[in-house]
């Protein structure tokens, strides 16, 4: 089953239709993405604050200690958990707080549905959410001009990264797969992030984020993927077509220095891909990656996706 469930109508794409749809900013009509201003960025922040600290929340008050005992998961565990829930929660505090010092109004908590079913499914996207959490705190760095909110970033996006290591221990997988963590711009998180928000408060600041058309995993891909394996991506309920006068689709495997790319076959319900190697003296491919899809083999950009990401476990 997919963490990312899609309900999109069926229809079809082109990818010339797609990057029109993908840079269209939500209240301005404008044809290029609009500029992230500081407190832009802080409301962002807090929008994933606010995902995370429910989650959590949630979860504890789904299941006991005594429940994760009996799924094999000891007292120290419970209690690292309830350590993770309250830094979520520090930070939603903290951010607010940051917002209105500055005189900007503060996001608040949306309503959200995680799906989760036993303590194994909540471990799973636990591990997917800090993930995302890193690569999220990473991307938008770039785009803070306050120092002083640059350093509070900085701070809590070390703090998810050793939330993810410990998840990612707990599951078994290597707790640092790779030398480099993967940014990720505001709108990929954003596609991420927005099949589990079920709405939000109508006065909410309005962030100028847009949500690409989903793309996910096959759940019949194999166990173990590695470079030279070829894996699926679903299109959920619609079909991307290459953009009039190309016959061609990438996708694009995100790193901290830059898209590796691998051509992608159109297979029935997606796409077909085998995961390529990234060249000598570049960021490899590892641990929770993301890949997009786009008719650019050149550069990735958010007026260039077309879909996606989707989220892989590469070893």
């Amino acid at each position: 089953m997919s963490l990312f469930p899609d309900k999109m109508k069926s229809t079809f794409f082109s990818l010339a239709a797609l990057a029109a749809i993908a840079v269209a900013a939500p209240a301005k009509n404008k044809s290029a993405a609009p500029e992230l201003t500081d407190g832009d960025i802080l409301n962002y922040a807090l929008t994933l604050e606010h995902l995370e600290n429910k989650f959590y929340r949630e979860v504890l008050e789904k299941f006991s200690e005594s429940d994760f005992a009996a799924a094999g998961y000891d007292s120290t565990f419970y209690n690292n958990l309830q350590e993770i829930s309250s830094d979520e929660m520090t930070h939603v505090s903290f951010l607010t707080a940051a917002l209105i010092a500055a005189d900007a109004k503060p996001v608040t908590e949306c309503t959200y549905a995680f799906n989760i079913t036993d303590i194994n499914s909540f471990l799973m996207l636990s591990s997917v959410l800090e993930g995302v959490g890193v690569s999220a705190y990473l991307g938008a760095a770039a785009d803070i001009m306050s120092k002083t909110y640059l350093t509070a970033a900085g701070s809590i996006l070390t703090v998810e990264a050793r939330h993810s290591s410990y998840i990612r221990s707990t599951l078994k997988q290597s707790p640092f797969p790779s030398p480099f963590d993967v940014p990720l711009t505001p709108n990929e998180v954003y596609t991420l992030a927005k099949p589990f928000i079920v709405s939000c408060p109508a006065d909410d600041p309005q962030l100028p984020v847009k949500a690409f058309p989903t793309l996910a995993s096959s759940p019949n891909n194999p166990k173990n993927i590695t470079a030279g394996t070829t894996i699926t991506l679903l299109t959920p309920d619609y079909v991307l077509k290459p953009a009039a006068g190309s016959t061609q689709i990438f996708a694009a495997f995100i790193t901290v220095t830059g898209p590796v790319f691998a051509e992608a076959t159109a297979v029935d319900g997606g796409f077909s891909v085998t995961v390529p190697t990234a060249p000598k003296g570049t960021a490899g491919i590892a641990g929770q990656s993301y890949v997009v899809l786009t008719g650019c083999n050149t550069t990735v950009t958010d007026e260039t996706v077309a879909a996606g990401p989707a989220i892989l476990e590469v070893s």
